[in-house]
């Protein structure tokens, strides 16, 4: 099987080509990516924690699940496929916004992502696939912003840029409309 490769953008979110994933992610060039936040009927948030083979953030806790759009993939389509395979689930999801960050890692790798966020809503327990995922967790948002303050060192840095910058965001849309 080939290495993945991620879509290469500007900032204007147009793509300029492609490249693997590992030499994109050691070059740290900017590259097309998305979160997704799939929420229960009570307002809580599923957070996984990364398995612990991960290449990077291995056993942090982060959101319902990430990766990277294929060419010729639409956000939502890459986003709903990623949920299947990381979770074993399946919902609508609806995009909020995206928006570019850029985090370093202690392995010299760097993620440099313009990341769409997505939000979800289930109440169905997650299968996991354990080659992804070690475990999950609902939490209410509000014991997450004080855990993330209390042990960030517990989270993915992507997870507490996106919930650092836009807490009050993902609080307004925490129930299904």
């Amino acid at each position: 099987m080939s290495e993945e490769k991620v879509l290469l953008v500007n900032e204007k979110d147009e793509i300029l080509g492609t490249m693997p994933k590992m030499e994109a992610h050691e070059k740290a060039v900017l590259h097309r990516a998305f979160s997704v936040f799939v929420m229960n009927k009570k307002g809580q948030l599923l957070l996984q924690q990364r398995a612990a083979h991960k290449y990077h953030s291995p056993l942090l806790w982060t959101n319902t699940c990430c990766s990277h759009q294929r060419e010729g993939e639409t956000n939502l389509t890459a986003g709903a496929r990623r949920l299947e395979e990381e979770m074993g689930m399946q919902t609508e999801l609806k995009e909020l916004f995206w928006f570019i960050y850029k985090a370093p890692f202690d392995n010299g790798l760097t993620e440099h992502e313009l990341d769409h966020v997505m939000i979800g809503y289930s109440d169905a327990l997650p299968q996991i696939n354990k080659e992804e995922v070690e475990d999950f967790k609902y939490m209410d948002l509000d014991e997450v912003d004080r855990d993330i303050k209390n042990n960030p060192n517990l989270y993915t840095a992507w997870f507490k840029i996106i919930f650092e910058r836009f807490y009050d965001h993902l609080k307004a849309n925490q129930h299904e409309n």
